[in-house]
């Protein structure tokens, strides 16, 4: 990798190449999906002998973006020296899925959130990921990261911004990401009591099989594959609602999705109306529905109330639109040169002086021990408890259901 000669072999390739379509104006972009160890003298390499001199050059980088905020600010610094800000598109493939990248639209182009989105409202905001299967021969690479690492430091922190931040002035990328950057440096420390760290296990009728029995995973480790922790955002929009953070491996579904949870409606139903709840599924079936309280259809008097949506569902609204890979639309993007729904180096750092210090303590001060649940299960009951805690009401007698195939047919 270090060796100058397969910098100016590549340049050769790129430079025939362009040659053979007119070469006027050369534009470069390379895709840097490299281990950590040699991603820098690539970068160099590719910086000394292969950027074009008649076009544009765009960097696509894959993370990790560090392990941490010091080895994070390392390789941000060493890459500044190389390539400006605009030239660098840290890709999160979170940030390519078509539910993510409706948050701003729904957030900001709909009067009837506005008065609704902020501590008056709403009690909490959870943000899960789930996955029905384990690391199936990748444990020797996820152990190095774990969950924390994998998942939400990058991910669900990615949504969370969007979830959170306050309007931008206008719509362009750098308005947005301030913002971003913003929300983020107003997160307070992560309190060790309000996390829950979890590694799976045989399920409770010998179901799949266990982390620690995948042969690429170091024995007795004690990386997490689940975890559920809470945020706090400390302005005036955000003081006091909890944002619980939720991400796990060889759980019971496959989903990914924001769920806004209202606060009760005290008078005159009281108890007996349940929370309103604004769902946004990320994956899959994507979709955005309002979990709402009416009367129950019929003879039944006016107090009795049933739970119903109003339901958005892609495929049903949207018939016969495709809905690109996320890969494909960041790319897309790439070669637009919209940089909006890429990371920026100062909002990299802020994710991980969010998460620097937790990981330390977990892993160094602590070492705490992730508690055993069952493959295909919801993960720890102690996940369940602190939602609860945090004042989150899981509604038992009502569940949304994405539309069957059969249905979207029907129409």
């Amino acid at each position: 990798y270090q060796r100058r000669v397969h910098g100016v072999e590549l340049r050769a390739v790129l430079t025939k190449h362009e040659a053979q379509r007119g070469g006027a104006d050369a534009n470069r972009i390379f895709y840097f999906a490299l281990p950590p160890s040699v991603f820098l003298p690539v970068a160099g390499k590719i910086r000394e002998v292969a950027m074009s001199s008649t076009g544009f050059n765009r960097m696509i980088i894959e993370k990790p973006f560090g392990h941490d905020y010091a080895s994070c600010k390392e390789m941000a610094d060493a890459l500044g020296e190389l390539f400006t800000e605009e030239e660098i598109y840290r890709i999160d493939h979170y940030l390519g899925k078509e539910m993510v990248q409706s948050l701003v639209a729904i957030r900001f182009a709909n009067k009837v959130f506005s008065g609704l989105w902020n501590n008056n409202h709403i009690s909490n905001v959870q943000i899960t990921f789930k996955e029905p299967f384990g690391t199936d021969g990748r444990g020797g690479y996820f152990d190095s990261f774990g969950i924390i690492r994998d998942i939400i430091q990058n991910h669900l922190l990615q949504v969370l911004t969007l979830v959170a931040m306050e309007k931008p002035k206008e719509l362009t990328a750098n308005s947005v990401r301030d913002e971003k950057v913003h929300v983020l440096s107003c997160i307070r420390p992560i309190d060790l009591e309000e996390v829950v760290l979890g590694q799976y296990v045989k399920g409770p009728n010998g179901e799949g099989e266990a982390y620690l029995d995948d042969k690429t995973v170091p024995k007795g480790s004690q990386t997490a594959t689940f975890a559920t922790l809470v945020l706090w955002i400390d302005n005036d929009r955000w003081q006091g609602v909890p944002f619980i953070i939720k991400a796990g491996k060889a759980t019971n579904e496959r989903k990914a999705e924001v769920r806004v949870q209202f606060k009760n409606e005290l008078r005159p139903f009281k108890e007996q109306a349940a929370r309103n709840e604004l769902v946004v599924r990320l994956q899959p079936s994507e979709a955005m529905y309002v979990k709402l309280n009416a009367k129950l259809p019929g003879l039944a008097p006016f107090t009795q109330l049933s739970q119903t949506e109003l339901d958005l569902s892609y495929s049903s609204r949207y018939k016969g639109v495709n809905l690109p890979d996320a890969y494909e639309s960041l790319i897309y993007d790439v070669l637009c040169g919209q940089q909006g729904n890429f990371v920026r180096t100062d909002e990299l750092l802020e994710a991980w002086k969010i998460f620097s210090p937790l990981l330390h303590r977990i892993e160094q001060e602590e070492k705490v021990k992730p508690i055993p649940y069952g493959y295909g299960t919801r993960g720890p009951a102690e996940s369940d408890a602190l939602a609860k805690r945090m004042g989150f009401v899981r509604e038992e007698g009502y569940m949304w259901k994405p539309p069957s195939l059969l249905e979207q047919a029907l129409g």
